[in-house]
């Protein structure tokens, strides 16, 4: 393999990286920490056709796109989440389907010590594989045990690591003592990017009805705000028209002004009754329809007289 100096290589990255910026629409921002080459190369493959990672120094991303910002001003927003060790995760097809394919790839790790800790590690009570020699290492540590037919046994739960968090020495050297692989490390999406709107990835995940449930909900507090402050806005305008309609009525009820809207509720309280006789006389078909026909009276049995002439006939 030939290899190219650093400036051939840097011009090579930075025209890659052009292009998928202009190319793709749609990014997912990704922590890399911890990922394995072999790891990544899975992921690549297992995105082929549907999505292209990008891995980078921060610096030069960060050049490329204020490079690009003139021609796509949305981009700027991407610079304030280029920190720390992160890649870029580009696509044109379903943020959802590419956010749970990258997850997939899940590697367990030992503790380490000093490494962050990505989530809680809890020891559980019980017994353990470890000679009573090792007592003194539990009791630096401040976790209760006893022996028990020769090996250490572990009296309560422990909450040994807390998440984000660094591992202390003495964690992670118990962590591999009883053999703990605690934490799973993949890429973890931090931000989208989506036709220049930004967001976080946890929105991948609400349904359309969770959706429309929180736009709704979103629409009623802008009118019911707008109302309050008597400050017109889209979400408001249907609820001024019909409380305006309200008054009309109202002070068309008081006066002998009268337009379409005011005419029925002026008949109604004019003759409240014919209001009350429309409605029972409107239900009574339907009641007769569904009421079973009642059935005809069965004839009375005559009375018979045993074959004896009656004296009177």
């Amino acid at each position: 393999m030939v290899k190219i100096d650093k400036a051939t290589w840097k011009a090579k990255y930075f025209k890659k990286l052009e292009e998928h910026l202009r190319e793709f629409p749609k990014i997912l921002i990704v922590s890399v920490d911890n990922v394995g080459s072999h790891q990544m190369q899975e992921i690549r493959l297992a995105l082929r056709g549907r999505g292209e990672v990008v891995m980078g120094k921060n610096t030069m991303i960060r050049k490329c796109i204020r490079s690009l910002i003139d021609e796509f001003p949305q981009l700027e927003g991407l610079l304030d989440h280029i920190r720390g060790n992160v890649g870029f995760v580009f696509t044109k097809g379903d943020l959802s389907d590419i956010k749970s394919e990258i997850q997939k790839f899940k590697v367990k790790a030992p503790a380490k010590a000093g490494a962050f800790a990505p989530n809680d590690v809890w020891i559980d009570a019980g017994p353990t594989t470890m000679g009573p020699e090792k007592t003194s290492f539990f009791q630096a540590l401040n976790i209760p045990t006893k022996i028990n037919k020769g090996t250490i046994e572990i009296l309560n739960n422990i909450h040994i690591v807390k998440a984000s968090e660094r591992v202390g020495a003495s964690e992670a050297t118990l962590l591999n003592m009883l053999g703990v692989s605690p934490f799973s490390y993949g890429l973890i999406p931090l931000m989208v990017y989506d036709n220049g709107a930004i967001f976080e990835p946890k929105v991948l995940d609400y349904t359309n009805e969770e959706l429309r449930s929180r736009f709704l909900s979103g629409v009623r507090n802008v009118a019911a705000l707008s109302l309050a402050i008597g400050y017109p806005t889209l979400a408001s305008v249907p609820h001024s028209i019909v409380n305006g309609l309200k008054k009309l009525i109202a002070v068309a009820v008081m006066t002998d002004i009268s337009f379409p809207a005011a005419e029925k509720t002026k008949a109604y309280l004019k003759d409240p009754k014919a209001f009350a006789a429309a409605a029972p006389a409107a239900a009574a078909p339907a009641a007769a329809a569904a009421k079973p026909a009642a059935k005809a009276p069965e004839p009375e049995p005559e009375e018979d007289d045993g074959g004896v002439m009656s004296l009177f006939d």
